[in-house]
């Protein structure tokens, strides 16, 4: 049990925190890699209560363990949902709402826009070197919320909640430039219309609209690496608060874009 137990919060953290929690890991890969980091992870946690494996407490605190590692992994998982909307949001204004696809992560249909900033989302995620900080959490978490046989997991569920407000706030931000631009240029096309009435601006609207945002896009590309690096950073201080690690533990995120 002292190496099934930290497995199990291992795993449920894999299971949603991306990358490896997008379905088309192949789960050998995903259990693999828990399995290493629990022979790194077991020797040092502490005292682990007494327990059958197979009695109502040792389910109990299997079941603990799994939702814990869950939560953490979440956090991470509403920072690219913040992505995945503001490219949503901006394929809906650029008339890009019908160029989606199936996405395994979600199950559900997504647009390309916003596969496109996942993408970038996902090698920021490595280069900045998240991923290191992320699992140093996890780690941390095994000191701050040990495994015990009380039904008080030390996890604050109910901070974690309102945290899912940054899908919305950072969504926004991250698309309004964008927005904005494609806002003006529906004014400007507004404007047309009504100066010469026999324009068809169903036909030129839409080239117009993808043509002016995939501009603003390729404009703004450079500048995006800061707003993101920020909303890591933010889901990483959010693990800290929620697991209560000690702020000197998380290493600084480097900033090789500045």
């Amino acid at each position: 049990m002292a190496f099934v137990w930290p497995l199990t919060r291992i795993l449920g953290l894999i299971a949603v925190a991306p990358p490896l929690g997008n379905s088309s890991v192949p789960a050998r890969i995903k259990i693999a890699f828990g399995v290493v980091i629990a022979l790194i992870v077991a020797p040092s946690i502490p005292a682990i209560p007494d327990a059958d494996a197979l009695s109502l407490t040792g389910i109990l605190i299997l079941t603990q363990q799994f939702i814990i590692g869950l939560g953490i992994g979440f956090i991470m998982r509403l920072a690219f949902a913040a992505i995945e909307l503001a490219g949503t949001m901006v394929g809906m204004t650029m008339g890009l709402g019908f160029a989606s696809f199936f996405d395994p992560q979600t199950r559900g249909n997504t647009s390309a826009l916003s596969q496109f900033l996942v993408l970038i989302a996902t090698v920021l995620f490595f280069s900045l070197n998240i991923h290191h900080a992320m699992l140093i959490a996890l780690m941390n978490s095994f000191k701050t919320i040990p495994i015990t046989t009380t039904l008080q997991s030390g996890f604050d569920f109910h901070r974690l909640s309102i945290w899912g407000e940054q899908i919305f706030i950072s969504g926004l931000k991250l698309s309004i430039p964008l927005i904005a631009a494609l806002l003006l240029t529906n004014v400007a096309l507004g404007i047309l219309t009504r100066a010469a009435p026999q324009l068809n601006v169903f036909g030129i609207g839409f080239t117009i609209t993808i043509s002016v945002g995939f501009l603003i896009l390729g404009m703004i590309l450079p500048y995006l690496a800061l707003p993101i690096e920020h909303l890591f950073q933010q889901a990483i201080d959010a693990m800290q608060t929620m697991n209560k690690v000690p702020q000197h533990v998380i290493p600084k995120l480097t900033q090789p874009f500045q």
